[in-house]
């Protein structure tokens, strides 16, 4: 942790990097981050590779996050992930690859996954930790750095994305704690949620797509797996209004039997990107097979491969995870 004040008290200008799968805990955890070094003295960027999910976008200061990479920069934070695959977008940029090469870079993550980043970073990882944000309160207390309510609202926020309310086997009194104390500096779950349940309001026309979506539901392994397949032609089509895959994840985790909720998204060019829910804590491992990651409980994953080829593998896949988890 002192390596990682230090690099904070020696940077007068800090840019936050985030993967090319934002979510909730990645999300909070910069704008929280942006809001602890601005009151600090620092100035802070806020950089991801591709545009904000129309479905985080109740996180307030989402549009602050700009695909514009701040190169006079003294330094980089990268957060929830340690993974070169998640962050292949940014490196793939020449200028920003050489810019994280020669810059001090700190990571705050909370995953177990592999780390490979391709240059030296200071790491502030803590497994048993259920956010990212989770990880930034920790590291604030140990260093006293103040928590103004913004902030708090942040990190609030990454803890009930990751655990889904608060509701995940990982979570412990330890969580609760956090969350009251975030609370006491002015996070407020009611307005948090209201925000969250606005921008969940759909248009007639994607309620009437949902329910064409769960008649297209298939199940697999004795119904212990839920599939749905979104073609290319639907992205396009509705995309911009809502992302298909969140439209019925939790729909499908939800059916009695189901254990893994998976939609597979295909592209022209044989990519396919895939992402989990589950109700035991194998998301993470389904999805490292084939190179992604995320957290126990939701993943996901990108491949090139046809899609007519891929899915008996995944069946297969998702059949190893769960008898690992039941411990055949």
């Amino acid at each position: 942790m002192k390596d990682t004040l230090a690099l904070i008290n020696e940077a007068q200008k800090i840019v936050i990097i985030q993967a090319e799968n934002p979510d909730g805990d990645s999300i909070g955890s910069a704008l929280a981050l942006e809001e602890i070094l601005g009151d600090a003295g620092k100035e802070v960027f806020l950089y991801c590779p591709v545009d904000i999910p129309k479905y985080l976008r109740y996180i307030a200061g989402w549009d602050r996050i700009t695909s514009d990479f701040e190169f006079s920069a003294d330094a980089a934070i990268i957060v929830d992930t340690t993974s070169s695959i998640l962050l292949k977008k940014v490196l793939d940029v020449e200028a920003i690859r050489n810019f994280l090469e020669q810059k001090p870079v700190a990571v705050f993550d909370h995953h177990i996954s592999e780390k490979d980043l391709p240059f030296e970073v200071l790491e502030d990882t803590e497994p048993a930790a259920v956010s990212t944000g989770e990880v930034i309160y920790d590291f604030c207390k140990a260093n006293k750095l103040a928590l103004n309510a913004q902030a708090a609202t942040n990190l609030f926020i990454t803890i009930n994305s990751d655990t889904l309310g608060l509701t995940t086997e990982n979570v412990s009194e330890k969580q609760f704690k956090i969350c009251a104390d975030l609370v006491a500096l002015g996070a407020n779950p009611a307005e948090i949620e209201n925000a969250r349940r606005e921008l969940m309001k759909k248009q007639p026309e994607i309620l009437e797509y949902k329910g064409e979506l769960l008649q297209r539901v298939e199940y697999y392994l004795d119904g212990r797996l839920a599939l749905v397949h979104v073609p290319f032609e639907e992205i396009a089509k509705y995309s911009d209004k809502y992302n298909p895959t969140m439209l019925v994840l939790d729909e499908m985790r939800l059916v009695i039997g189901v254990d893994v909720a998976i939609g597979i998204k295909t592209y022209p060019d044989e990519k396919l990107t895939g992402k989990l829910r589950s109700n035991i804590p194998i998301s993470e491992t389904i999805a490292g097979y084939f190179g992604g990651g995320g957290h126990q409980y939701a993943a996901g994953f990108r491949i090139y491969e046809p899609y007519d080829d891929f899915i008996p593998e995944l069946v297969q896949a998702v059949d190893k995870a769960l008898k690992e988890h039941d411990g055949e």
